[in-house]
């Protein structure tokens, strides 16, 4: 199986300087798992690693996207192998980075994640439907469908309810329980990096800081004067749309974004640990082990040697 080296985790804990460190050293070229990232004039607010950043490194599925436009987790899965297929006929390591887990997982796994058009069309209907009767409807239609996914998510949240019912629609199965159990295509190591949770965030405030004053505020007033459909949804911009009408201060605005990326980086963590098989380090307390790491990596990479 075709090697695959993963870095993954909460925002704000180092996983940008790792990738490019390991780049540098194991011949690598680095893959964007980060659904924010494939946009072009978000440089700030998706926290990009800067031109000198990236010390000559290439980086794929990094502004491949205009801010109009839509991207889903079949386009990362299908451009995300292509890349992969494309760094190994280079002789180098794929070396994917980010903090998007359902992008990461439906890559590295055999996931079918159906028709694009066809997930639309569906999406579509639960939605008019909601938008005719209401949320409570919507959720009793899943409850007749999959009682087990209602019995988990909140009648309010229509999202995950139309999700859900998509998933049954398409398959036949529950969204708690698929078909077949996927199977992974490569052989990957996962780095999965944690820190102290209190150290993380002081970590996240001070990177929201550090943001504002490299420009953050132009960004989201980008998105707010264009109102695009996907690429405003990124947290650290939707946050200060309240500001620009008037709604909130400034204050409250920066504090919302705080707090929404605080509590991403909860469920980054949550989602990494229940979902997938990690190797996890703390190179914030202790960035000795790194050497450690290393050897670790070094050792997979040899393992299919002979």
């Amino acid at each position: 199986m075709k090697k695959v080296l993963v870095i993954a985790g909460p925002t704000a804990v180092g996983k940008t300087s790792l990738s490019i460190s390991l780049a540098e050293k194991l011949n690598g070229e680095i893959i964007s798992g980060d659904s924010m990232q494939v946009y072009k004039q978000l440089d700030i607010g998706t926290a990009k690693a800067t031109e000198e950043e990236r010390a000559g490194i290439v980086h794929h599925l990094i502004d491949c996207r205009e801010l109009t436009q839509t991207y889903s987790v079949a386009d990362f899965q299908k451009e995300g192998r292509q890349a992969i297929d494309s760094i190994i006929e280079k002789g180098k390591l794929p070396i994917v980075v980010g903090g998007t887990g359902l992008y990461i997982q439906a890559l590295l796994y055999d996931f079918e994640l159906g028709v694009k058009d066809e997930s639309a069309e569906i999406r579509e209907k639960y939605n008019l439907f909601a938008e005719v009767h209401g949320n409570q409807y919507l959720w009793d239609l899943l409850k007749e469908k999959d009682t087990a996914a209602a019995e988990r998510i909140h009648f309010n949240n229509r999202k995950k309810i139309i999700r859900a019912l998509e998933v049954f629609d398409k398959t036949g199965y529950s969204i708690l329980s698929p078909k077949e159990t996927p199977k992974p295509l490569y052989d990957y190591f996962l780095v999965g990096l944690e820190t102290d949770r209190t150290i993380l965030y002081d970590r996240i405030n001070e990177r929201v800081d550090i943001m504002l004053n490299q420009g953050l505020l132009n960004e989201a007033k980008l998105l707010y004067k264009k109102q695009t459909q996907q690429s405003i949804q990124g947290i650290g911009y939707k946050e200060f749309f309240p500001y620009f009408e008037g709604e909130k201060t400034l204050e409250e605005a920066i504090n919302q974004v705080k707090q929404n990326s605080r509590r991403y980086a909860k469920r980054q963590l949550t989602w990494f640990k229940n979902r997938m098989n990690a190797s996890w380090w703390d190179l914030v307390q202790a960035p000795a082990s790194i050497s450690e790491l290393e050897n670790k990596i070094e050792n997979w990479l040899d393992s299919s040697k002979g």
